[in-house]
């Protein structure tokens, strides 16, 4: 069974189409164009990351998508409907949890369907099913305080699937946790998207991440953010930790790196480099 699914809408799922999009923070003399020309179509179920420096406007465009801020010019269309603030339809997911810590986990899990009004025992049932599909059943009773740090992502994931969103929009979710919980939580994360398919943007400064997760890479310049390559990747899923030590993988991962080290402001607005081109 799939908790997700069973109570999803129809039709098309977390179709992203983003035109000529700017977007200027600051005001006066402080205000800088953090986000500089983008276009770029995200197909429903696809995984994409965002690989950039910091301070190139990957958490810019993430809160944009989730609505929190306003383009300068351009458009945001999700499933060919313009995007006009926040919405459940579209999850975030931070670095650091946000979970009630006077709260249950699965008190914390079923709130998003408490506030639309479904009544306990139901809301309680959808969260236990998605704390099964994260690996905390038998957790449901604990606070966020008695889970180590990967369990708290596990159910702020929880979280914010239980209101079935198209998309899901991810700012570096794991990377405050250590290396060996970081690659659990990546391949979780990997389970869980394969037995959903929504639609996820996953901001990332970390090459292994970005290449062991996303159908397809997009590499941003420092400020302004600009998309300059988008990398496809092939490899075959499930993924699995053998990947990382694959010949494919160390070539990519080298071309991602020259690529973040030799870029600068003077780069074309964009060059898209299909996976066969790289050398």
């Amino acid at each position: 069974m799939n908790p997700v699914a069973n109570h999803s809408s129809p039709g098309v799922q977390g179709h992203i189409e983003i035109k000529n999009l700017y977007i200027r923070l600051g005001s006066g003399e402080h205000a800088f164009e953090a986000v500089q020309n983008m276009s770029i179509s995200i197909k429903p179920g696809e995984f994409i990351c965002l690989l950039g420096p910091s301070g190139c406007g990957k958490s810019t465009l993430l809160g944009a998508l989730a609505g929190h801020l306003q383009a300068s010019s351009g458009s945001i269309h999700v499933d060919a409907l313009p995007l006009n603030g926040p919405h459940p339809e579209r999850g975030l997911v931070f670095q650091q949890h946000t979970l009630f810590p006077w709260k249950t986990v699965i008190d914390n899990v079923a709130f998003g369907l408490k506030m639309k009004g479904i009544l306990r025992a139901e809301r309680h049932k959808r969260a236990a099913e998605l704390l099964e599909l994260v690996g905390l059943a038998g957790f449901e009773q604990h606070y966020p305080f008695q889970l180590s740090g990967g369990m708290q992502q596990r159910v702020e994931i929880a979280r914010v699937l239980i209101n079935h969103p198209k998309v899901m929009l991810m700012d570096e979710p794991f990377g405050a946790l250590d290396a060996q919980t970081r690659m659990m939580m990546q391949q979780l994360l990997l389970d869980v998207w394969e037995s959903i398919k929504t639609t996820i943007v996953f901001i990332t400064h970390d090459i292994d991440e970005a290449l062991f997760l996303a159908d397809r890479i997009l590499v941003m310049s420092p400020r302004p953010g600009r998309i300059i390559e988008q990398t496809v990747l092939e490899f075959v899923r499930p993924r699995k930790p053998e990947l990382l030590t694959s010949d494919r993988f160390i070539q990519l991962k080298r071309h991602c790196l020259e690529l973040l080290h030799t870029q600068s402001a003077d780069f074309p607005l964009q060059r898209l480099t299909p996976l066969g081109a790289i050398s």
